[in-house]
């Protein structure tokens, strides 16, 4: 799977290349307080409402701005400054958190306003994630690109382990002290966007100017590559339905019952082992056979839904959902990889834009999915479901995309140096 004959160190990888350091700082700041904010809110409405069904609404409210802002969003990224969509929109996020805050000290808020403030979120994220992910070509070479998205993705992952557990913790301290400290860290954010740098990676044989500068073009690029089309679908069907972080405030509360701590742990688990393979990918070069593996740990990523839906030990469910992080961490790297050095920086923020709304409906639909089959069927079986489902998907997307399991390494460097995209 990986070369051993190249390994360098995270810490080093950050200091030769400070526009990347710069850029997962941010990215870091707002998925710490993001995932502060999920555990925060989803155990505030189930706990008011006790329906299953409130935590689909509260997954559709985090999906349904993604979906109408799309076309613009990736069109903005790609047409604008960058670093100005992600100010705009992470001071959005700040003054919304904020203002929830006031709102909460007053008196406590309806599931009405939390709904209100996920869609303003979500709107404001569906800005900046577009942008972020066309920015990160730019600040390392082709070559050390897989790398880069695996060593971002490892930060991200650490935000995801313990966003959600101080999340959970200050929460059952004081709810106002939680959504104060992920507003604070929103504004963290904000203020770094000053510093951000561009520019400084070497993607070389980059046309100057777009191959197709419409605001559809990435919905027509995804159609028309096979390849793109099966890593994107893979992946939104896969975690659509395998997904379960919509289910843990259940399992805390009615079948493990671990309360608003345990949640938190539940919730980071899938991060912990997603952050070991993350560092693990960040030190080594990917080989041959990524297509392969990459069916392989969507697979597992089934298999481990499955072990956890059967499970009514709480330390018993928290292995499945590392497993199920660590499988997860091993497609998306190589999924965004193949994704982004095949796209042309003037068009990364279009198809940056179409590759994260498919991402935002495995998980934000796959949240009200799972809300909707457990409502139906109860809690487990919804899980058990979910996991057949997603093995389902391996077998029937390795059989209609061949271009899926021929899929060799994402970048390669040739006798020169010189790398290229497969």
């Amino acid at each position: 799977m990986t070369s051993l004959a190249n390994q360098r160190s995270l810490p080093s990888l950050f200091r030769q290349h400070p526009a990347l350091r710069g850029l997962v700082t941010i990215q870091a700041a707002d998925e710490f307080a993001s995932q502060m904010l999920n555990v925060a809110l989803g155990w505030y409405v189930y706990s008011a409402t006790r329906n299953p069904m409130s935590l689909a609404y509260l997954g559709l409210s985090q999906f349904l701005p993604k979906a109408a802002v799309l076309f613009l969003a990736g069109h903005a990224a790609d047409r604008l400054d960058r670093r100005k969509v992600i100010a705009a929109s992470l001071l959005l996020q700040t003054f919304c958190l904020t203002s929830f805050v006031v709102w909460l000290v007053a008196g406590r808020p309806s599931t009405s306003v939390v709904f209100l403030l996920m869609l303003i979120l979500g709107a404001g994220r569906a800005f900046a994630s577009p942008a972020m992910s066309a920015m990160l070509p730019q600040t390392v070479n082709k070559a050390e690109f897989p790398r880069a998205v695996a060593a971002n993705s490892s930060v991200f992952q650490v935000c995801a382990i313990v966003g959600p557990a101080i999340g959970g913790l200050l929460y059952a301290i004081s709810g106002p002290a939680m959504f104060a400290l992920a507003a604070l860290f929103y504004l963290l954010a904000l203020l770094q966007t000053r510093h951000l740098k561009t520019n400084c990676g070497e993607f070389p044989d980059e046309p100057a100017e777009p191959r197709d500068d419409g605001i559809l073009a990435g919905i027509r690029c995804g159609r028309t590559n096979r390849l793109l089309l099966a890593l994107i679908s893979l992946d939104l069907f896969a975690v659509l339905l395998g997904g379960v972080s919509a289910l843990l405030p259940i399992y805390a509360r009615d079948i493990l019952a671990v309360g608003p701590m345990g949640l938190g742990c539940l919730r980071c688990a899938p991060g912990v082992g997603a952050t070991t393979v993350g560092f693990f990918l960040a030190r080594r070069e990917m080989e041959g056979g990524t297509g392969k593996l990459m069916l392989s740990c969507v697979a597992g990523f089934g298999l481990a839904t499955v072990v956890f839906a059967l499970s009514t030990n709480f330390w018993l469910s928290l292995a499945p959902l590392a497993m199920a992080g660590g499988f997860d961490m091993v497609s998306m790297v190589i999924r965004q990889t193949l994704i982004q050095v095949s796209t042309p920086d003037t068009m990364r923020g279009r198809v940056s834009a179409v590759n994260w709304v498919f991402i935002g409906a495995s998980s934000e639909l796959g949240e009200f999915e799972s809300g909707f089959t457990a409502a139906l069927f109860g809690t487990a079986p919804a899980a058990l479901l979910g996991g057949l489902g997603t093995l389902a998907i391996v077998g029937l997307w390795s059989v209609w995309f061949p271009e899926l399991r021929e899929a060799d390494e994402p970048v390669r460097e040739d006798a020169d140096g010189a790398s290229a995209a497969d």
